[in-house]
């Protein structure tokens, strides 16, 4: 996250896999060619899922981010995943989502607005 290591935070990220095509064929390019659509997206599935659970098991913290350009549903089941694994979570959500996401804002450590916002959690947690 750019807007941390500007400010000096000697922290690793990790990010979802957010090449949508590549997500999407990956089942394919390592298990062949599947026999319809359901099976592509099922092989698509495990691998990506497999991703995502390997990835939040390695991490101290979990910053799930929704916005209006990113895909709300993977961003819920991230965010939940990291709830359900007892990890730390961080969630940026716009005024827009409030309604939408509140539930889930109430299970989460910190909800904020911006990646500012976030960004200032992690300094106070490194100082």
């Amino acid at each position: 996250m750019k807007q941390a290591k500007d400010k000096g935070l000697s922290l690793d990220f990790v990010y979802p896999q957010t090449e949508h095509d590549l997500s999407d064929a990956i089942g394919e390019q390592i298990l062949g060619e599947q026999p319809g659509d359901y099976y592509r997206d099922e092989a698509a599935s495990a691998i990506n899922n497999f991703r995502t659970t390997v990835l939040m098991e390695k991490a101290d913290m979990v910053i799930a981010l929704f916005g209006d350009q990113y895909r709300q549903w993977n961003t819920a089941m991230d965010a939940t995943t990291a709830i359900n694994k007892g990890k730390p979570l961080i969630i940026i959500r716009p005024k827009n989502l409030i309604h939408a996401l509140k539930e889930l804002s109430n299970k989460a450590n910190v909800t904020v607005e911006t990646v500012e916002q976030a960004v200032q959690v992690l300094e106070y947690i490194n100082q």
